[in-house]
């Protein structure tokens, strides 16, 4: 068996089979992926048939790196033939005085991207499956949408392997040595060795970055969305009815998506779980956020309930800021990490391309700065953030 590689990314979910693909586009067979579970697990942040892609964003880091995400999904779909952005439209809502909504907005001012602002009245007018008071505040821009993340794992690893990759699943990395110019990686079965690695292990980061002698301050939080088998199909068809982000302080927030996946529509809570560990979540829906969704649906959205199909629970894995973790170690300059940080799904091609770049030369051209490792949510004990997105400084 080959265990000497120029590239090795341990964790093969969203971000990990990306880079996987992007690394065997240049390096072929010299690429190797490993996956501690089987490809396309429940067990880690990338899992089931949807994630959210939009170009709308709380910040202009954020709203400058959007557009590059649709054009990377671009061109995985154009190799593969494979469609995995379906576009619906995307409503961000809330309170008129919601500060994230001004937000949102300015940043797509900002950077020229069209949107359309709505009263409560203009969203019930177009989609009335919506039951608002009046007082409410909505943007509404057509290019967002979803991602189907489990056709995007299984794409980006089929596409990696015809350039040549080789591809490891249930395939636990025990630990990391670094040796300079390589570094080892230990498995159950074999020492892998490479040139330059790529963490994307994401709840598992920090075990993984333990024989680098690195850990960073990351909170993992075990979440969850329900499938509701709403009756009315037709009212909550993807060309009926959009993906859409609740941003509200005093409600919570929340998001769903129309039907998609499964005969029914699909809505969470975001950051609303427990503090967990890796090891340590269970795959029990979690009463409180369910009621806490299960209420704000009945008085905005009714329609779009129905008997509960199931509820699927995921892992948040989030540095103090909520923002992207995306850099090379100073310590090790041939270990490459990226950590999506709870949302990194819709950019998850465009980040498996930017660890690309890092790990083959160092740098990208891509506006990354915002995400560096040596930021104060990452380095300062005392900073204290937000794991809500729009209210992280």
């Amino acid at each position: 068996m080959k265990t000497s590689y120029e590239y090795i990314v341990i964790g093969c979910g969203g971000i990990g089979s990306a880079a996987v693909y992007w690394l065997a586009r240049f390096a072929g067979a010299e690429v190797l992926g490993l996956e501690q579970f089987r490809l396309g697990h429940d067990n880690g942040a990338s899992q089931d048939h949807s994630r959210i892609i939009r170009l709308s964003y709380h910040t202009p880091e954020y709203t400058a790196l959007t557009p590059h995400t649709y054009t990377a999904w671009d061109e995985v779909e154009a190799e593969s033939g494979i469609q995995l952005v379906v576009k619906t439209g995307g409503l961000d809502l809330g309170p008129q005085d919601e500060p994230a909504i001004e937000a949102y907005a300015s940043s797509m001012r900002a950077a020229g991207i069209a949107y359309e602002d709505l009263s409560a009245a203009e969203v019930m007018a177009r989609w009335p499956q919506w039951k608002l008071d009046g007082s409410e505040r909505g943007l509404f821009q057509a290019d967002g949408g979803l991602v189907d993340a489990r056709k995007a794992i299984a794409t980006h690893v089929a596409l990696a392997r015809a350039h040549g990759a080789t591809v490891l699943d249930n395939t636990k990395v025990r630990r990391i040595v670094p040796r300079g110019t390589h570094v080892e990686v230990h498995t159950d079965d074999a020492v892998f060795h490479a040139r330059k690695l790529a963490v994307t292990a994401d709840a598992w980061a920090n075990q993984v970055l333990e024989g680098a002698g690195v850990s960073f301050p990351l909170t993992v939080t075990q979440e969850q969305v329900t499938y509701f088998a709403t009756p009315n199909l037709r009212e909550f068809a993807p060309d009926r009815f959009p993906i859409w982000i609740w941003h509200g302080a005093a409600q919570g927030w929340f998001y769903g998506f129309p039907v998609y996946g499964e005969v029914a529509t699909k809505a969470g809570e975001d950051v609303g779980g427990d503090p967990v560990t890796a090891d340590s979540r269970t795959f029990e829906p979690n009463p409180r956020p369910f009621n806490r969704l299960n209420a704000f649906l009945q008085q905005y959205l009714p329609g779009s309930l129905g008997p509960v199909l199931y509820t699927k629970t995921c892992l948040y894995t989030m540095p103090p800021d909520r923002n992207f973790v995306l850099g090379t170690l100073d310590e090790h300059p041939n270990i490459t990490v990226a950590l999506g940080a709870a949302h990194g799904f819709k950019f998850a091609s465009l980040l498996g391309k930017i660890v690309r770049d890092l790990a083959i030369e160092g740098e990208t051209p891509y506006p990354i700065e915002s995400f560096n490792l040596k930021r104060p949510a990452l380095t300062d004990p005392d900073y204290r953030g937000s794991l809500h997105l729009e209210a992280a400084d």
